[in-house]
């Protein structure tokens, strides 16, 4: 227990036969309960854990027979740890990428009351992310972490995909856990739904593990930010129209779809003006304004 409270950890992980090792021997004495979803594994990492769990009751092992996404595999997590009434869940990778020796950084604004909801920001300074990780990876980090800012509301969140986080019973109990996404680009549509039960969240500077020689992330930079735009963009709309709209009435929304039309149509309309000009048709002065 951590403040008199109960702590479980979740570690979604496919293959990390490797890694999955050092992750659990790293979990420190106040994480009261760990669940390990292995999802779809095909190397010999559910093997590893459960010869971990010999010398670690607190270990438990949770198969998904067929690869689901990580996202489910943190859903399956939650809801485990919500049966069991744990009272705040932690969520780390299964490949030793995240300090646990940080987690009390994580859990003190939630027993204190000041969020429900804690992320990782690998992007404070002194942390190490911008001399490690690489150009193509960074610059797709920055790109997504500006759509998400938009798509969730949250605004002040910076590093959107770090999937270090910890989060409150109660946030875990107040959401549909069935509608929200299931695979690569969970951290970004996690925040969508908690803007939605309105909670609030809080960066949390974290130190990055980067081990020389292993490729422990498989997000590949701008071209993973252009695969998750579409389900931002659905999240953005959901999240406005539902919030805005049926929930609690907001005259934003006005100012947002009327945007959406004005917009393209102004810049149609400056396409076609610059059009003219170079064609030698000529722009008047009251065509510009």
């Amino acid at each position: 227990m951590y403040r008199d409270k109960k702590i479980s950890l979740v570690i979604p992980a496919r293959n990390e036969e490797k890694l999955i090792r050092p992750t659990l021997e790293h979990v420190p004495e106040l994480i009261d309960k760990v669940y390990v979803i292995n999802d779809g594994s095909t190397d010999r990492m559910a093997d590893v854990v459960q010869e971990i769990q010999r010398s670690d009751p607190r270990i438990e092992l949770i198969n998904h027979e067929v690869n689901q996404g990580v996202g489910q595999g943190i859903i399956t997590g939650y809801l485990k740890s919500a049966e069991e009434k744990y009272d705040l869940v932690v969520v780390i990778g299964g490949d030793y990428q995240m300090d646990l020796a940080e987690v009390e950084n994580f859990l003190d604004p939630i027993i204190d009351g000041e969020v429900d909801y804690t992320k990782g920001n690998r992007f404070t300074s002194g942390m190490g992310a911008f001399d490690y990780m690489p150009k193509s990876r960074l610059m797709g980090n920055m790109l997504i972490s500006a759509m998400t800012k938009i798509a969730s509301g949250y605004y002040k969140v910076v590093d959107v995909v770090d999937g270090y986080t910890a989060i409150s019973l109660r946030a875990i109990e107040s959401i549909n856990w069935d509608g929200a996404w299931k695979g690569y680009g969970y951290p970004m549509d996690f925040l969508i739904q908690l803007n939605m039960k309105g909670f609030k969240i809080k960066d949390i500077p974290r130190t990055a593990i980067y081990l020389e020689g292993e490729r422990q992330s498989q997000i590949k930079g701008v071209r993973y930010a252009l695969k998750v735009s579409p389900m931002l963009f659905r999240g953005f709309f959901w999240r406005i129209i539902n919030k805005y709209a049926f929930r609690n009435f907001h005259p934003l929304i006005f100012f947002y779809f009327f945007g959406l039309i004005l917009v393209p149509l102004g810049l149609l309309d400056g396409l076609y003006l610059i059009y003219k000009q170079l064609a030698g048709f000529g722009v008047s002065g009251p065509q510009s304004v």
